[in-house]
């Protein structure tokens, strides 16, 4: 499984974009910090940072970014909305969403080791996209070990979980109430440019 291995802090200040949109809330990078850059971007250039970005924040490499782009095109209404919803739909960015993951690069490893369940089925795909009704939940076998342990009791960690997700307070367990929608998404991006990019 291709996976993107690039310094969190340094990609950020390159995408000019908050660690914390990626779970990182501490992380920042000291490396020449006035930064000898270019004034203003070609407009291709502010497309293609603007695809980087979504690519980099979700952990999604080009192919199958391209591939949500195209089934994106062919759903109704605008393909750029549609694009990022598709993408908030995946199992490893909804499991970071309900806080079983401090970061999504967290949530698509426990995804891959196969940690969770969807609707009682065992999922290990990362990419697997949830359905309104579908139950994600930590698998019997998992819930003994200290990283799962510390989602429950009173120092647990709170997260502010989207309205499209329910998961009830300390438990192991959450559901998909709704379909994602554009103001869902937690970090700036200008989608419209990416649909111009790929629509050159």
């Amino acid at each position: 499984m291709a996976r993107n291995m690039q310094p969190i802090a340094k990609r950020c200040k390159a995408l000019n974009l908050s660690p914390a949109a990626m779970g990182y809330a501490k992380k920042d990078t000291n490396r020449n910090p006035k930064g000898q850059m270019r004034k203003k971007q070609s407009e291709y250039a502010t497309q293609l940072t603007e695809k980087q970005k979504v690519k980099f924040v979700y952990g999604i490499m080009e192919k199958q970014f391209h591939m949500y782009y195209e089934k994106a095109a062919r759903m109704p209404g605008k393909t750029g909305e549609n694009l990022l919803t598709l993408i908030e739909r995946r199992l490893d960015n909804v499991v970071y969403r309900m806080g079983f993951a401090m970061t999504r690069r967290e949530a698509r490893q426990l995804v891959t080791h196969g940690h969770f369940t969807v609707n009682g089925q065992r999922v290990d795909i990362p990419s697997y996209l949830v359905k309104v009704g579908d139950v994600i939940e930590v698998r019997e076998k998992s819930r003994s070990s200290v990283k799962f342990k510390r989602l429950l009791g009173e120092d647990a960690i709170q997260v502010n979980v989207p309205k499209w997700l329910d998961h009830p307070k300390n438990t192991l367990q959450g559901k998909v109430i709704a379909m994602p929608v554009r103001d869902d998404v937690d970090f700036p991006v200008e989608e419209h440019l990416i649909v111009e990019l790929y629509s050159k």
